[in-house]
């Protein structure tokens, strides 16, 4: 039996789901930030020799890894209310989940990048005077973002992905929008299609950017 496709309800209902898009978008950026650069702290504390930044850092890595991010959205969402004086509206419940666990995976790329450079660089730069900070800073750390930033332009597209999970708890990202769509509607073919469509042709030029760096950064190597 043929089914009979009409987009024409959905662009009827355009402009809630590029409300989507931009809730989206919003949500994104800040786990990207936030993600990222938490990660980076919590990867050069799980580097450190000092067990008392060790130690935290490996518990957070390993309690985030294994948890479900869509349970940690729901307990922020839920729960976290019930232990602090403030309300977490569903746009801070989703990303304090998100940021957390994608800093989590972060930084364990962070660590193997930075334990993947030769420890004679350690040697040669301490031999010379520079403190542990400064050779992070001008040393490591750029060599390492150089090895890291494809696994990193993954861990981005992936966070991009999991946005998706904010509309469990009602945040009018683009799921959401195209749920309501499907029930005023009833097209919800049309309306989750529409979607797929638009995070493929937002994230499918953003891979072959990375496929393209990997090479160049190949050949440069």
């Amino acid at each position: 039996m043929g089914y009979a496709w009409d987009f024409s309800s959905v662009w009827m209902y355009r402009e809630a789901l590029l409300s989507g898009l931009l809730g989206t978008l919003r949500i994104f950026a800040i786990c990207l930030a936030a993600g990222l650069s938490l990660g980076l702290v919590i990867g050069l504390a799980r580097y450190s020799q000092r067990r008392v930044l060790r130690w935290p850092a490996a518990a957070f890595i390993e309690f985030f890894r294994n948890t479900p991010v869509l349970v940690q959205i729901f307990w922020f969402y839920f729960a976290f209310p019930m232990l602090v004086p403030f309300d977490i509206s569903p746009l801070m419940a989703a990303a304090l989940g998100i940021s957390l666990n994608s800093a989590a995976f972060s930084a364990e790329i962070w660590r193997g990048g930075i334990q993947s450079l030769d420890p004679g660089q350690w040697e040669a730069a301490r031999a010379i005077g520079m403190r542990h900070l400064q050779i992070m800073r001008r040393i490591i750390l750029p060599q390492a973002l150089r090895r890291m930033l494809p696994a990193l332009t993954n861990r981005g597209i992936e966070i991009f992905k999991m946005t998706t999970l904010a509309s469990a708890i009602a945040y009018g990202e683009m799921l959401h929008q195209a749920r309501m769509i499907a029930s005023f509607n009833y097209n919800p073919i049309e309306a989750y299609t529409v979607v797929a469509l638009l995070f493929f042709a937002i994230l499918y030029p953003i891979v072959r950017a990375t496929y393209v760096l990997e090479r160049r950064m190949a050949k440069g190597d």
